[in-house]
């Protein structure tokens, strides 16, 4: 692959960025013109240009213009790497949550029979 036509952007940098990640949001919905999207934000157009270019850049959005207007619309299909990086990683956060209900529940049981000692007494 040649460098000018490598990506500049890759998924997982597109969506390190909140605004980035609630431009997504809003393209989920239905494709936007520009000025809707920019809308949302309290920054300003050309900064809302240079996030959807990361966006286009990570082929998550597509823009085209219609007259005057140029609008996007969202490709999820790239998310599926983020999707398949982060299920590798769901396997430590069961184990950590099969840990901590155990722990609470041997906690929770230790409690009760020290109390019903202590009632017994």
């Amino acid at each position: 692959m040649s460098s000018s036509s490598a990506q500049k952007h890759d998924v997982f940098q597109a969506i390190a960025d909140p605004t980035r990640r609630e431009v997504l949001r809003l393209l989920s919905e239905k494709e936007l013109p520009i000025s809707e999207i920019t809308s949302h934000f309290s920054m300003s157009r050309t900064a809302i240009v240079k996030h959807l270019l990361v966006l286009t850049e990570a082929n998550l959005v597509s823009g085209y213009k219609i007259g005057r207007e140029k609008r996007y619309r969202l490709h999820p299909e790239p998310l599926t790497e983020v999707k398949q990086w982060i299920s590798y990683y769901e396997q430590f956060w069961s184990n950590k949550l099969s840990m901590l209900k155990h722990f609470v529940e041997n906690e929770s049981n230790s409690i009760l029979q020290v109390a019903k000692t202590e009632n017994d007494e």
